[in-house]
């Protein structure tokens, strides 16, 4: 029997993957997270698909944190719906991107030395910007 104090669905969402943890998708100031679960467990099939590591710079930010960083005032990360990953070289950036294609993300980004990916389609799409 499962008692409703031992039932936390938001944890076994994140307990059930393998390559992520809350933590890195997290607001860094507060430890929000209210990111999208289909957008994550998206993300960690693409993790699959590359083979290696995908460091997560941004995901979840609060209205507060978002604001101190300059992000837009309608950024997707504050739906949970984006994140920035880094990138270690252009190889990296080469493989990540024809991935986020393949997975049809709506919304890419690409910094020098990061790729922002977001699924917000409440925003335009689709579409691919250089920062």
């Amino acid at each position: 029997m499962i008692r409703l104090a031992d039932h936390n669905p938001v944890a076994s969402f994140w307990d059930s993957l393998h390559y992520f943890s809350s933590y890195e998708f997290s607001c860094p100031c507060c430890g929000e997270n209210w990111m999208d679960e289909t957008f994550v467990r998206m993300l960690e099939m693409m993790r699959i698909s590359l083979g290696e590591p995908m460091v997560i710079n941004s995901g979840y930010r609060c209205e507060k944190h978002n604001k101190k960083i300059g992000g837009s005032p309608n950024s997707a990360h504050l739906r949970g719906l984006a994140v920035d990953i880094a990138i270690p070289n252009d190889e990296y950036r080469y493989r990540l991107l024809k991935l986020a294609m393949l997975f049809d993300i709506p919304r890419i980004g690409i910094g020098k030395n990061f790729v922002h990916l977001d699924i917000d389609r409440s925003l335009p799409h689709p579409r691919i910007w250089s920062y």
